[in-house]
């Protein structure tokens, strides 16, 4: 085969698998059952077990992003090797658990020999497989199904493309169903995800602020002021009465004072904070994402906020507290 008739044959190949996978999800569309989906989201909200997935071959490794994705979404779940479950491993599955096994031909050899023991625990069992009428469709109360009018896509029509698509997309609406159905948000979420840009960026204010920064009234004279923000290091000072935020002085409010200091010829040493600062100064809520926090910055272009309420500040969250905790 020459290099062009190879290049043709795996654009060709490259389609049919695409086609393939197109054609079986336009039919899960119009065709997945709700009140079927639902019905299963009951049963495992009712139990207090996990949903154990299983699944041999390349539908155990589609049951072990199920997984994944369920317990990352608020459903506690755990993936469970069917041929180690065999020998012993079935012994971390509870009475108050729920199964959820996954097989394209419904007749995985190791997944078939589990079923008799999931029955006699009485455990509730759905199954993700392109074959209702197979032993584990038979066995299963809720069966997720889905068909492959066009085959697998794959070139020699062998290797598992499109039904794993399928699964997929069947783990995933029913992880999305649970969620709803949970209640679950973003708070949710975030306290699943602690680490990395994502869990930052779902963080509230209040876990990233600082609960003290640099502090002057509004009397003091410039080199308090900036003796207050090179102490602080965080590039500002607020001006307080008392309790009352009266306003905040940044780098630039100093350099716009001392140019106007200049102009009209006055000494800089006898500017006062309230000659210099900024009144009403940009704030956000305590219990705001640490995302709307970057939002606000970048569109103000400025590198804090304090927290709280106008006139009563409870903390101040700084674009370096952001940049440290990877929200930006």
């Amino acid at each position: 085969m020459t290099d062009e008739n190879q290049v043709a044959g795996a654009a060709e190949a490259g389609q049919a698998v695409l086609e393939a996978a197109q054609a079986a999800l336009m039919e899960l569309r119009d065709s997945w059952n709700q009140a079927q989906v639902d019905a299963w989201c009951t049963s495992v909200l009712e139990r207090s077990g996990r949903v154990v997935l299983t699944g041999m071959g390349k539908s155990g490794l589609v049951a072990q992003k199920v997984a994944a994705t369920l317990a990352s979404t608020g459903c506690p779940s755990l993936f469970l090797h069917p041929a180690e479950a065999l020998h012993g491993d079935l012994g971390m599955v509870t009475r108050e658990d729920s199964v959820l096994a996954l097989s394209n031909s419904g007749e995985s050899e190791e997944v078939v020999r589990l079923l008799p023991s999931l029955v006699r625990l009485g455990i509730p069992m759905a199954a993700i497989t392109a074959r209702p009428d197979s032993s584990l469709g038979q066995a299963a109360h809720w069966t997720f199904t889905y068909r492959l009018p066009q085959g697998e896509g794959c070139p020699l029509d062998l290797a598992p493309m499109a039904s794993t698509t399928l699964q997929l997309i069947w783990g995933d609406l029913l992880a999305a169903s649970l969620m709803s159905r949970r209640g679950f948000t973003r708070d949710h979420f975030a306290l699943n995800h602690p680490a990395g840009s994502l869990g930052a960026k779902l963080m509230k204010v209040k876990a990233l602020m600082h609960t003290s920064w640099p502090s002057v009234s509004a009397s003091s004279a410039l080199t308090d002021v900036l003796r207050a923000m090179t102490g602080g290091r965080l590039g500002m000072t607020s001006v307080m009465d008392g309790p009352k935020l009266l306003g905040v002085i940044t780098d630039g409010d100093l350099r716009r004072a001392l140019e106007g200091a200049e102009r009209e010829g006055r000494n800089p040493l006898d500017l006062r904070a309230e000659q210099i600062m900024t009144r009403s100064p940009a704030m956000i809520g305590e219990e705001a994402l640490a995302l709307e926090a970057a939002g606000d910055m970048e569109a103000r272009k400025i590198t804090f906020l304090l927290v709280g309420k106008p006139e009563q500040p409870v903390g101040l969250i700084h674009i370096h507290d952001l940049l440290t905790a990877k929200v930006l």
